[in-house]
């Protein structure tokens, strides 16, 4: 009977360990993923805005999401407004490196811009995005226009 029990212990030990490596496994991958979305991204930084664009000579800013996810093997429509509507909505507060943040500028009540998240720091988010301005930036939501612009927070790689 004690053999039993010993065998039966080791069994869920075995069992337990494999699945918490592939979570943990998982949880890098996811990581490895978003930081690879943030590089791609900021390698852009500098590159002019461009009404439409998703080539080097300019970017707008769906245009900047869309080519980099698009790089990195995954499909996302092409218009901020419509990327809003894939992956999870999340609390700002649950945000990570490699969400999209969107906003609603110019006073417009509908979504018409988006960032990737390249860092969250308690109540400051870092994003890089397109602007119409400055081209490839990286802004935070600390910032006057951005923080009273801001919409929600998507997930699309959990």
């Amino acid at each position: 009977m004690k053999h039993l029990l010993y065998l039966l212990v080791l069994l869920f030990l075995v069992t337990s360990c494999k699945s918490t490596s592939s979570a943990t496994s998982n949880s890098k991958k996811t990581s490895q993923f978003n930081e690879q979305i943030i590089d791609d991204a900021t390698d852009k930084i500098g590159t002019p805005y461009k009404y439409a664009g998703i080539t080097n000579a300019g970017y707008d800013c769906s245009g900047l999401v869309f080519t980099t996810f698009q790089k990195n093997h995954i499909s996302l429509p092409r218009s901020s407004y419509e990327m809003s509507k894939k992956g999870t909505i999340i609390k700002k507060n649950d945000c990570r490196k490699g969400d999209l943040i969107f906003f609603k500028t110019n006073g417009k009540n509908k979504i018409n811009h988006v960032g990737i998240i390249t860092e969250v720091d308690d109540d400051e988010i870092k994003f890089v995005h397109s602007s119409t301005q400055r081209g490839v930036i990286i802004s935070s939501t600390k910032e006057d226009y951005y923080r009273k612009s801001f919409a929600q927070i998507n997930r699309i790689v959990e």
